[in-house]
């Protein structure tokens, strides 16, 4: 795997970083993502233009996606210049976009026609874990595929778990993002509070980052919330398009999740208002702005 050729579709926020990682470690990299112009520093770094997804697929051992959404998915994998219609026998694709289970398994099935093999593979950590190459990496698919290809993720991941059959690396991402939802909540409203009861926010935070309170969210994007920082590691209208995903597989299973409806109304709102392209903890706003 180390002397693998690879494509990588979507160098966006956590994309780009994704890359630069692989291009550290030696790999042959072909890139295509939609605005050409972003993706120049990477091409000064060493990987390689393509102008369509089909030419970067051919001659790839691997190919790697990381778009928007569901819809993006679709086309980059099914479209007439997509990856089906340019891979090639015994090819490895592996989407890291958050998308839905259902589409993860029919995505494995048409690899499966191809005698292509598929990982669905979601990620957790966003541009800080990126740029760190310490990404939460969840993983459906075939074993054997996953095990093949797992140093490779490891060049920039470093929780890497195999969850299970194809979708449900997708399934456990929505748990993920279940968690960070209500949690965005709570990190907010604990903030306000201090800020209300006259405390300094910074000096609370060292107290309540280490404590039972602790989490991701507390320890990143709190103190980006304090600084006024609302500009994304992962953005507002792909949370909402996780958890759109997460609400109706809830739905299909007959579950109800009260707390993540909650919070899909208030980043709902969110969006309404023109946030849509902040970061996640612009959620913050809702209380600041009242302050």
């Amino acid at each position: 795997m180390k002397s693998s050729k690879v494509a990588f579709i979507g160098t966006g926020v956590m994309g780009a970083s994704i890359v630069r990682h692989l291009l550290r470690e030696n790999y042959e990299v072909a890139i295509y993502t939609r605005t050409k112009s972003k993706a120049e520093p990477l091409v000064e770094a060493g990987a390689v233009w393509s102008d369509t997804v089909g030419q970067a697929v051919i001659g790839a051992n691997v190919v790697l996606t990381m778009v928007g959404y569901p819809t993006d998915v679709e086309e980059v994998y099914f479209g007439e210049s997509g990856i089906f219609a340019n891979g090639k026998e015994g090819q490895i694709v592996i989407d890291m976009t958050t998308s839905s289970p259902a589409l993860a398994k029919r995505i494995a099935e048409q690899a499966a026609m191809l005698k292509m093999a598929s990982i669905d593979a979601p990620v957790s950590g966003g541009d800080v874990g990126a740029k760190n190459g310490t990404l939460s990496i969840m993983c459906g698919g075939d074993k054997r595929v996953f095990d093949e290809v797992l140093p490779m993720l490891s060049v920039f991941g470093k929780q890497i778990a195999y969850q299970g059959v194809a979708g449900a690396g997708q399934h456990t991402k929505m748990c993920n993002q279940i968690a960070i939802a209500t949690n965005m909540i709570g990190v907010c409203e604990a903030i306000a509070y201090a800020q209300h009861a006259g405390l300094d926010a910074e000096t609370v935070l060292t107290s309540i980052t280490s404590g039972a309170a602790g989490s991701w969210s507390l320890s990143n994007l709190a103190p980006r919330m304090l600084q006024e920082d609302f500009e994304p590691g992962f953005y507002v209208k792909h949370f909402l398009k996780d958890m759109n995903i997460a609400l109706a597989e809830a739905e299909a299973m007959q579950l109800e999740l009260p707390g993540l409806q909650l919070a899909h109304q208030m980043y709902d709102q969110l969006v309404e208002q023109g946030y849509s392209d902040k970061g996640t903890q612009a959620l913050y706003k809702r209380y600041h702005d009242s302050h």
